[in-house]
């Protein structure tokens, strides 16, 4: 009987190989075939408004679909295979070096020396590179408590602007688009005295350094400066408030009040006669505040200039003029003659006035939309707010880029900054209101809900670092003023 060479044997298991293969292909494809036949005629058997051939169409692309991810799977398998494969392989590895002789000992240490470096340079690069979010996680594993404590409510129109006195007594101040600003008391939330000299609306009021006296702003192209005189009542017992953490606070509806008529409060005392009313502006004067000291005033308007007076001659000093589009806020340092202008050609302009013969000034152009406010700190920073749902932090002694953003998802309006904890508090279009630290770091977001917290667009935000009940205050369009009661924990305020 003849032999069969090895070449022969060879080709003969190879061409059964191939054909096999190809049967195995035949038989797929008849497989195919007959299962694509068969959902054809299901789909002739069900009631669609799609031509015929657009349904098989429709079919062919999702088989050729459901291949590719088989195909997919499979390979997912054979690498999985690999991936034990090769532990295996190291771990036996592993083995051999514990049993090996001294020489393939000493390899084995300088190997391991060697992936000692190499792990802790990739550990120290890991962490650098990392920790900015690791402190940014770290800062909401201790939740920062905040309490609604009282809510001040008088108003019948929204409020624009809100402040507290900086001597005693302590109080509240808001300005409203009711043509009136109102005095209150923080500690029991009743209304002292309103102010209603305006013929417009107030959209601004700020409290003089030392004396009792109030600047208002309003869209009667006018700034009035006016004194008052009020008589703190009894405080009376707070309503047992639950506190509730800051975080994310389920909203359980979205639906305003009924937007009935507010009743003012009808035993509060009225005033009528400013003591000195400022007339320069040809246009709705926004914003106004005191420089340090209270001898002058700045006011801003939307006749694009800020103007400078003196408090005591009601003269105008200085018109700061260079913005190309109406002014949105003005603020001035607490300690320096230096002021802050805001507007809506997305830039704001600081003016340096602590040089009476050289009045210098910068632009800055930060933002991409109108910036709502620009407001100092204590130190050497300045702090914007826009339109274009950011807040940028600025070193006033470099002032060519930020040296924080703070990213959310509205537009932020008057934002404030705590003297003591260096804390911002930014209210937003969104009716929500939330707290950061000056590198950017979240704090907190002030709860809001349907029993709790504004209903609509929070306009404007102010501290007060005096011991009382409320430590930060939030009014908006809803006609209402809150206090909060803002609780940080020690390790937040380390950061």
């Amino acid at each position: 009987m003849p032999v069969e060479s090895g070449s022969s044997a060879a080709a003969r298991q190879a061409k059964q190989k191939r054909k096999s293969h190809s049967l195995s292909i035949r038989r797929t494809n008849s497989t195919e075939q007959d299962r694509s036949g068969l959902q054809r005629d299901m789909l002739e058997g069900q009631d669609s408004k799609l031509p015929l051939s657009l349904r098989s169409n429709l079919l062919d692309l999702f088989s050729q679909i459901e291949r590719e991810f088989e195909n997919l799977y499979i390979e997912n398998l054979e690498l999985r295979r690999e991936i034990e494969t090769l532990n295996d392989r190291l771990a036996a590895e592993g083995q051999t070096f514990e049993g090996a002789d001294l020489a393939k000992g000493a390899l084995k240490t300088k190997a391991s020396h060697s992936t000692s470096q190499l792990s802790q340079k990739l550990k120290t690069t890991y962490k650098a590179s990392t920790s900015k979010i690791v402190s940014s996680f770290k800062a909401t594993t201790s939740r920062a408590v905040c309490q609604l404590v009282r809510e001040y409510v008088g108003h019948r129109d929204g409020i624009w602007d809100l402040s507290v006195t900086r001597t005693q007594p302590v109080v509240l101040g808001t300005a409203s688009a009711d043509h009136s600003a109102m005095l209150w008391s923080i500690e029991t939330g009743k209304c002292l005295l309103k102010y209603m000299g305006h013929q417009g609306s107030v959209n601004s009021i700020k409290f003089h350094p030392t004396e009792q006296m109030a600047l208002t702003a309003s869209g009667d192209q006018t700034a009035h400066i006016w004194r008052y005189m009020v008589q703190l009542p009894t405080p009376q017992p707070v309503a047992d408030i639950s506190q509730t953490p800051c975080e994310d606070d389920v909203d359980f509806s979205d639906k305003d009040e009924a937007d009935g008529e507010v009743e003012g409060p009808n035993d509060c005392p009225s005033l009528r006669v400013a003591t000195t009313t400022l007339r320069s502006h040809q246009g709705v004067v926004i914003a106004a505040d005191w420089l340090v000291g209270g001898k002058q005033v700045v006011t801003a308007s939307w006749d694009r200039a800020a103007n400078l007076y003196d408090v005591e001659t009601s003269e105008l000093v200085h018109s700061l003029t260079g913005h190309d589009q109406e002014l949105t806020h003005c603020c001035t340092h607490p300690t320096q003659r230096l002021v802050v202008t805001s507007s809506r050609d997305t830039t704001f302009r600081l003016w340096d006035f602590r040089d009476p013969s050289i009045h210098s000034v910068n632009v800055f152009q930060g933002h991409t939309d109108t910036v709502t406010s620009a407001v100092f700190t204590v130190g050497d920073n300045v702090v914007s707010g826009s339109d274009d749902r950011t807040v940028k932090v600025w070193d006033l002694k470099n002032m060519r880029s930020p040296i924080a953003t703070i990213r959310t998802d509205s537009a932020v309006n008057r934002i404030s900054v705590s003297v003591n904890q260096k804390i911002i508090a930014l209210p937003h279009d969104n009716r929500q209101v939330r707290l950061f630290d000056m590198s950017g770091v979240r704090l907190a977001r002030l709860p809001r809900s349907n029993r709790q917290g504004h209903r609509r667009m929070v306009c404007c935000s102010a501290w007060c670092e005096d011991n009382t009940s409320c430590n930060l205050f939030t009014c908006g369009f809803d006609r209402q003023a809150i206090g909060w009661n803002i609780n940080i924990p020690a390790l937040l305020q380390e950061k």
